[in-house]
């Protein structure tokens, strides 16, 4: 599998309301940290989460988190 793009080396801290969210794996979508189908010509598929209340979410900006898909530091050594 081919490594994703980093989109960014910090989380995308977000306030988020109950719902699904999809999170984008590729690295490559234009509304991160959010899927708007630009893995089409990879190997990617987002990520669904589903939120079931409204509260503070960190999004993993760097796409090599190991607790997908949120941020849990691997930015810090990339």
């Amino acid at each position: 599998m081919a490594d994703p793009i980093i989109a960014q080396r910090t989380p995308y801290v977000m306030e988020v309301e109950p719902g699904k969210y999809y999170w984008c794996r590729c690295g490559l979508s234009k509304n991160q940290p959010f899927c708007d189908g630009s893995h089409e010509r990879t190997e990617f598929t987002p990520m669904e989460a589903a939120i079931t209340e409204k509260k503070q979410v960190a999004f993993c900006g760097c796409k090599h988190t190991g607790n997908p898909p949120f941020c849990d530091g691997t930015h810090s050594t990339l």
